[in-house]
């Protein structure tokens, strides 16, 4: 193939673009970027916020909810909700969350703790009867709260509230006489074997599976008081997918969920507070209000599933 020399180039003739060529061309150019602007839908700024806030090509989960991985920490006869102050006087308890929670723990204690928490942000309690198979204290391996918009209409999973900072509650009953009793709420069942039915006590887990516990908290609050009496009934479960005139401010649903290390036979296991079907939780909430805040609005309210980050995962 001949190649012409640069000065053979430059002697080509040029064509001439007809007079008033640049001016038509920015004249349509202006024409067009309006036509563009004007026809943006109304929704194009969300869009665009919602594609910031997500990972590119992340698939947003419909479901309510934001959790905290919570590992033990440590082990003490000691229950700042229900005996507060007092140390030794209660069973034992197992605590997850903050590395501080004695008998004498309050709000500021946990504010300023270290937590064993995935996301370490939340510096909350909470603990449970330690299980003992014999004589020998047997502890989760996997321990994970999940706050969720579940149990009623999506109408009010939209107003529910972020839960307020130093609120107390004990949910299950320590002091319940049998599976037949309506205050044994909690459940047990075998993880990844779902053809076992889940009982309010301990059940036989094939070989291979562990053990799990799981308790929901009431997610009604009446607006008011941080504890009670019986640190119980400032808090309300439900009714027909709303929250009772008596407890009307819906807020997360708590649900705890404990995998221990245990299958086979159930010979030898109880709680410190007795049989299977005196599983209970305690819950003292510590989280920074802006940081439950944020989890709220953008999880529980927009019913999006989020990873311990407060994101959607």
């Amino acid at each position: 193939m001949l190649r012409r020399s640069p000065h053979e180039r430059a002697r080509r003739p040029r064509r001439h673009r007809p007079r008033g060529w640049s001016a038509a061309l920015t004249a349509l150019g202006l024409v067009l970027t309006a036509l563009y602007v004007g026809a943006a839908p109304a929704g194009a700024e969300r869009i665009a916020a919602d594609r910031t806030a997500a990972p590119q090509g992340a698939q947003v989960v419909r479901v309510a909810e934001f959790l905290a991985e919570c590992p033990y920490s440590h082990r003490l006869p000691d229950d700042p909700i229900v005996f507060p102050g007092l140390p030794g006087a209660s069973h034992m308890h197992s605590f997850f969350g903050s590395r501080v929670t004695n008998a004498h723990t309050d709000l500021t204690d946990l504010l300023n703790s270290a937590s064993t928490c995935s996301p370490a942000v939340d510096t909350s309690s909470y603990w449970v009867p330690t299980l003992y198979r014999g004589d020998q204290p047997v502890e989760p391996t996997g321990v994970t709260f999940y706050y969720l918009g579940e149990g009623v209409r999506d109408d009010v999973i939209r107003r529910i509230r972020p839960l307020p900072q130093g609120l107390r509650i004990v949910a299950g009953n320590a002091k319940a006489t049998g599976t037949n009793d309506p205050t044994s709420i909690a459940r047990w069942s075998c993880l990844h074997h779902g053809e076992v039915n889940p009982s309010k006590d301990f059940v036989t887990c094939p070989p291979g599976s562990m053990l799990e516990s799981y308790l929901d908290f009431p997610q009604c609050w009446n607006g008011r008081d941080l504890d009670s009496p019986d640190h119980k009934s400032h808090m309300s479960y439900p009714v027909n997918g709303d929250c009772p005139a008596s407890h009307p401010v819906p807020v997360p649903k708590l649900r705890q969920v404990l995998r221990y290390p245990v299958s086979g036979s159930t010979q030898g296991l109880r709680l410190a507070s007795g049989p299977g079907y005196t599983m209970h939780g305690d819950f003292f909430n510590a989280w920074p209000e802006n940081e439950m805040a944020r989890r709220v609005t953008n999880c529980i309210n927009a019913i999006v599933k989020c990873g311990a980050d407060g994101r959607p995962s």
